[in-house]
């Protein structure tokens, strides 16, 4: 129960961040609400469709679908006040990615998945619907920068698949999500970064 409301909570946050993205980008509430959906649903979703899990999770149970047009309305009313919540925003959503990559990786495991295959899932699920919210609005997905995203997502969800033979799908996922969210907030707080590889320049 603890963790499908920190899910709901996780697929507010996306939406969230998906509609003010849309805010930033002019677009108007239809394409609001396209952003919020995809960013709060769009890696579970192509998760559900590779692992065989259909009809999608956010089919089968139509809160997912509430909560991301309750929230997505939130976000515009409240949009004013983004700079003042901004902090607030990426904390969440570092909780967010957390979550969402301990749900992938178990969904995964379960549909008999192999580890490298339940981590894969997990990494999507949590960063999937951000960078298809990046890709429909014009920005290079944060998973392609140098930001610790989806290396945290990948770290999270290596140590899960290795704890929860051991440790069993409680604890486990207590710890897995524990990493994820501290490498998240280490990074960004201490502005740590994956190595950068730029090209030299072309000798004319």
């Amino acid at each position: 129960m603890l963790l499908y409301t920190l899910d709901l909570f996780g697929t507010a946050v996306f939406a969230i961040s998906g509609a003010w993205l849309a805010c930033r980008k002019d677009m108007d509430i239809f394409g609001a609400m396209v952003l919020a959906f995809v960013t709060a649903v769009g890696g579970g979703t192509i998760r559900d469709v590779l692992l065989g899990a259909t009809p999608v999770f956010w089919v089968q149970d139509h809160d997912y679908v509430l909560v991301i047009l309750a929230s997505t309305l939130l976000a515009l009313l409240i949009r004013r006040w983004h700079d003042q919540t901004h902090n607030l925003l990426l904390i969440a959503d570092a909780l967010g990615l957390a979550v969402f990559t301990v749900i992938g990786v178990t969904k995964a495991m379960a549909f008999g998945a192999s580890p490298t295959v339940a981590v894969m899932m997990g990494v999507l699920t949590g960063c999937g619907g951000g960078a298809i919210r990046d890709l429909l609005s014009g920005e290079i997905p944060l998973v392609l920068k140098k930001e610790v995203y989806a290396f945290a997502a990948m770290a999270g969800g290596a140590l899960f698949v290795v704890l929860e033979p051991h440790t069993g799908t409680g604890e486990a996922t207590l710890i897995s999500a524990g990493v994820v969210l501290a490498l998240r907030l280490l990074a960004m707080y201490k502005k740590v970064s994956l190595p950068r590889f730029d090209l030299p320049p072309v000798a004319r």
